[in-house]
């Protein structure tokens, strides 16, 4: 098992090493297994990909998040101009259907609402926005629409989650109630826990996942 010194340092080297993120101004400490990323980054995406980058890192056991996002002269918009870019690229976007995610946008931060047929379509239109200049933050409050049986729902995840996490699959149990799903159990790594999580959110009619799964080294 890593000591918090070796993880802090494994951490940073992950940020120097992700070319999406500037580390310059990003402070990392580690206290029994928790990361705490601090300091600040010149767009919402950076701030993003640097968590992201943090969870990849072998050992983690929780991420804390005290970034800002402090945007240049030559990167602030007023909400407006947002909004109506944020509009232009999902009314663009060929895997999200017309007219069914809505947006609002008050100091640069960008909630999204209304309702999709599958994740991956919420996920793209979350995915989008980030990337658009003057975002300070995305609040994706899209829901899915489809409805599917619990039992074919359980059925699904857990075919899933032996093509893609072999080596938890059976650690892992799956709880379904309606549109909600609940996931118990361990897993070896982040990157199993993300695969369940995905393989959970893949699945039709998924509306909530509740992730429980406890990550063992």
């Amino acid at each position: 098992m890593k000591t918090d010194s070796q993880l802090q340092q494994d951490v940073q080297a992950e940020l120097q090493w992700e070319p999406a993120v500037d580390a310059t101004h990003i402070g990392v400490e580690v206290t029994d297994g928790i990361v705490t990323l601090a300091g600040h980054v010149n767009s919402y995406a950076k701030k993003w990909d640097a968590e992201s980058a943090a969870q990849r890192v072998a050992g983690v056991k929780g991420l804390a998040v005290e970034m800002e996002v402090r945007l240049p002269g030559t990167s602030q918009r007023v909400d407006a101009d947002i909004a109506r870019s944020a509009d232009n690229v999902l009314a663009w976007s060929s895997f999200i259907p017309k007219d069914s995610v809505k947006v609002m946008v008050e100091k640069g931060w960008v909630t999204l609402t209304g309702k999709v047929r599958w994740d991956f379509e919420r996920r793209g239109a979350a995915s989008s926005i980030r990337q658009l200049l003057g975002v300070t933050g995305v609040s994706d409050q899209i829901s899915i629409e489809q409805a599917a049986s619990s039992t074919v729902v359980k059925a699904d995840i857990e075919a899933a989650l032996k093509r893609r996490a072999r080596n938890d699959a059976e650690l892992i149990s799956v709880h379904v109630r309606g549109a909600d799903v609940t996931l118990s159990g361990t897993v070896h790594s982040w990157a199993e826990r993300d695969l369940a999580s995905h393989a959970a959110w893949s699945a039709p009619g998924v509306n909530n996942v509740v992730d429980n799964l406890t990550v063992t080294f």
